[in-house]
């Protein structure tokens, strides 16, 4: 009885998601643009259960995933301000240092910028020590060699990111990007197929996300038109009046 009443007691203190959301709109308190809403929750959820599973560690592939995720699917947002308020709040609200997602996702994309694909693939399955980069190298190490390491979306979106930063062009073939995932997937022991499913959604929401900016950016323009219509008509009557 002791023993079940405290894996009880353990599974009943857990966060839920519903803890969570509490703790992200705590930390901004301002409205969130409603073209963005699901963006952001979608993320909060995926970060909130990961938080909570016993066999996930967080890494900087997996911040530089959230951060880029974040970012990219982003983009557009108004206020500008607000971003900052909101990523944060993403982070905190699972009890985590945003400060630590930002360093530890740039650091490993500065590594990414001085190496080809070839040689960003051999180095993240054998990581050897850089300059400036120490803080990061023990914890990419261990993936490989953690028999529970726990996938993850974010994982899959910082492992294409880095790619994307040593060659952009060549993740634009199919079958060249999805040859690359599966070595990565087979020297980190990871779930290739589920990788290559995550990265085409990724890429899907970007796109997504790209025409609705442009559809955004058309009514606006459409919208500022109109104003500058009506505002000459105005004066010319008032002219036509004065005359």
């Amino acid at each position: 009885m002791n023993e079940i009443a405290t894996k009880d007691k353990i599974v009943t203190n857990l966060k839920t998601v519903s803890d969570t959301k509490r703790a992200f709109y705590s930390h901004h308190t301002r409205p969130i643009n409603s073209v963005y809403r699901r963006v952001i929750e979608e993320l909060l959820v995926e970060m909130h259960l990961l938080s909570v599973n016993s066999d996930f560690k967080s890494d900087p592939i997996y911040y530089l995933g959230v951060v880029t995720s974040f970012e990219r699917l982003m983009q557009g947002y108004q206020p500008e301000k607000d971003k900052v308020s909101i990523f944060n709040a993403l982070c905190c609200s699972i009890d985590q240092d945003p400060d630590v997602y930002n360093a530890q996702a740039h650091s490993l994309l500065s590594i990414a910028k001085h190496k080809s694909s070839e040689d960003l693939i051999a180095w993240l399955s054998n990581p050897t020590p850089i300059e400036g980069a120490e803080n990061i190298i023990e914890s990419i190490q261990a993936i490989s060699n953690n028999n529970n390491f726990k996938y993850s979306r974010p994982f899959a979106i910082g492992l294409y990111t880095l790619l994307e930063e040593t060659n952009a062009e060549l993740l634009k073939d199919n079958d060249k990007r999805n040859e690359i995932v599966g070595i990565f997937a087979e020297n980190l022991g990871l779930p290739g197929e589920k990788m290559k499913k995550d990265l085409e959604i990724y890429r899907s929401n970007l796109e997504k996300m790209d025409q609705l900016l442009k559809v955004i950016e058309d009514v606006l323009e459409a919208s500022r038109k109109q104003r500058e219509k009506r505002a000459q008509e105005k004066q010319e009557k008032q002219e036509k009046a004065e005359s």
